[in-house]
């Protein structure tokens, strides 16, 4: 078998159209995942009543099924309780009027807010419990406290594995192809289908997923880096 390297090249250029679409889920799944796992970390630290069961439920529940299976369960599902909802008010919107991609934005978003409410946990509960007893002493509230105390120091423990999860959604983006939307996973099968070089347009992908995978490495290292910097006390 011989490798067309000139095709590879040719869907290169062709797949970096995909790229924003594939840039626009990763991030907006990631997040709101991150907004969905404070809020679920939160409410698991401090053992809320009845919200508590809730919270480890949905971490247990979707982080024990398939990513695959939230984005079909949301994309059949939802449309029928929109459509159940604005038959029964007389509305006249219908869940058709929604993008494919706002389904997979949804369930990727729910995905990643059980997976990075641990995240988030665990940098929570690595911070010093003496450091919110000092603000409370300073006279802080329990939100100030953690805004402005606990989430920063959370934050630069969390950085690394937040990078990965990061990655992780990137990676599972591919799974939007099953629902009609063309990111860069899509658009290969897509280029490959008028000549059946299939090899060489994955190959291509692969190529910009590492790139891509690359940049979001870099992007963490940066961060890494000024976050020691300000833990040092060099930039005032």
């Amino acid at each position: 078998m011989k490798i067309d390297l000139s095709f590879i090249g040719s869907a290169l250029v062709q797949l970096l159209s995909a790229i924003p679409t594939t840039l626009a889920i990763t991030a907006v799944s990631v997040l709101c995942g991150l907004v969905i796992g404070s809020a679920v970390a939160l409410i698991r630290i401090n053992k809320v009543p009845f919200l508590n069961a809730a919270a480890v439920g949905y971490v247990t529940l979707i982080r024990g099924t398939p990513m695959l299976t939230h984005l079909l369960l949301v994309y059949f599902g939802l449309p029928l309780v929109i459509d159940a909802v604005c038959v029964h008010f007389d509305w006249s919107f219908r869940s058709v009027s929604i993008p494919m991609i706002g389904f997979a934005l949804i369930a990727f978003s729910i995905t990643a807010g059980a997976y990075l409410s641990e995240v988030v946990r665990s940098g929570m509960l690595a911070v010093d419990k003496g450091q919110i007893e000092a603000a409370y002493s300073v006279g802080m509230t329990t939100s100030q406290a953690i805004r402005r105390i606990v989430f920063p120091q959370a934050f630069a423990i969390m950085l690394p594995n937040l990078s990965n999860s990061t990655i992780s959604m990137l990676h599972g983006s591919t799974l939007v192809f099953t629902v009609s939307v063309v990111d860069i996973n899509a658009k290969s099968q897509i280029i490959a289908s008028s000549n059946w070089k299939f090899f060489e347009s994955y190959i291509a992908a692969a190529l910009i997923y590492w790139g891509l995978t690359l940049f979001i490495e870099r992007l963490t290292a940066i961060a890494e880096k000024r976050i020691q910097i300000y833990n040092r006390g060099g930039v005032t």
